[in-house]
């Protein structure tokens, strides 16, 4: 038994003075480092009172995007009653994976997604369930209330006529970090799954694909992109940085773990005995960017498409795209206007 142990020290030692060990850390504190310098100006900025770039038209995060639906003819009810429904499926597969595997389970990227997603869901049921009080209790009468929700200036309308400032004004600590983990949870998801289904399946013959296993990679994308398609929150590139520094806290946790036996990795590609492991880590390290950029194309497609689909019905939250839109409308004013002018002549 001591010899044992003292051969797994040995093999730790030399393990980690590899070259690729220091290689791989480069790659990841460099970029790393870079990210929280950003997360950290952005978080000075918000305490110092100043303007926050999370939304297109420069004002700050507020509590209304986190609640009110992006479709004008929607009740912030339905939301409340999406986010407790997925909060308590996604809890229950949390539940089982650790019931069956213990806190061994936390050693997959998987189950940092899976957590990350159900205390999103959890967090925005309590923020929208304030939100809907307000929305039921508030002294504005139920149809003027809905005439607000319809138009751009809903929100600050109900906030003129009396709506408690919790549910409307600024989103605060935990309207934000709702907001951070909505933004870590998007690539992470999508990160996840391609990972899985496109890397993991094809390569590892010992994969058991039973049901919970199928719905832990299937169904965290299905509840996520559904809640996108009906919240307000305000999505973008600047939410990159979080999702980065969640994937380096992730392997930095895994290294700190295996400093005595590296013997085993949850992943294979995060083995740094073997030599190819700067190139892998290369990869994971951009590979990011596509994974949350498919998030960005998402959001943006969603923004464009629907406005113009079912331009009084659709709410937008970001500046440009309601800029975009009246453009559109007067361009479409005055090509109606030249037409009618041909013809009159």
């Amino acid at each position: 038994m001591g010899a044992e142990s003292e051969q797994t020290r040995v093999l730790g030692v030399e393990y980690w003075l590899n070259w690729q060990v220091g290689a791989c850390a480069l790659i990841i504190l460099i970029p790393s480092t870079v990210a929280a310098a950003i997360a950290a100006k952005r978080i000075r900025n918000k305490r110092g009172g100043g303007r926050d770039s999370d939304h297109d038209d420069g004002d700050g995060l507020r509590r209304s995007d986190l609640w009110v639906p992006c479709w004008s003819n929607l009740s912030p009810v339905w939301v409340l009653v999406y986010r407790v429904f997925a909060m308590a499926i996604m809890g229950w597969i949390l539940y089982l994976m650790v019931l069956f595997d213990g806190l061994w389970s936390f050693n997959f990227y998987t189950i940092w997604t899976l957590t990350l997603l159900t205390a999103y869901f959890g967090v925005g049921a309590i923020i929208s369930a304030q939100g809907c009080m307000t929305y039921l209790r508030s002294s504005v009468e139920v149809g003027e209330t809905d005439e607000l929700l319809k138009n751009k200036e809903g929100m600050n309308g109900l906030q003129e006529h009396g709506c408690h400032d919790k549910a409307i004004g600024w989103a605060g600590y935990l309207g934000n970090m709702m907001h951070i983990t909505y933004l870590t949870c998007a690539g992470a998801v999508l990160m996840t799954d391609i990972v899985f289904w496109c890397v993991l399946v094809p390569t590892q013959a010992g994969i058991e694909l039973n049901l919970l296993i199928i719905s832990m990679h299937s169904l965290n994308a299905v509840f996520l992109l559904g809640d996108s398609a009906l919240n307000s929150i305000p999505f973008g590139w600047f939410g990159f940085i979080y999702f980065f520094l969640c994937g380096a806290i992730y392997v930095t946790s895994q290294w700190i773990l295996r400093i005595r036996d590296p013997r085993w990795w949850p992943y294979p590609f995060l083995d740094l005995a073997n030599p190819w492991a700067p190139l892998w880590y290369l990869g994971l390290t951009v590979f990011h960017i596509p994974c949350y950029g498919i998030y960005v194309v998402i959001m943006k497609g969603k923004a464009s498409v629907c406005w113009r689909l079912f331009p009084n019905a659709f709410v937008s939250s970001n500046a440009h795209i309601q800029q975009e839109k009246t453009t559109w409308k007067r361009e479409v004013a005055l090509e109606q206007y030249s037409i009618s002018f041909c013809w009159c002549q």
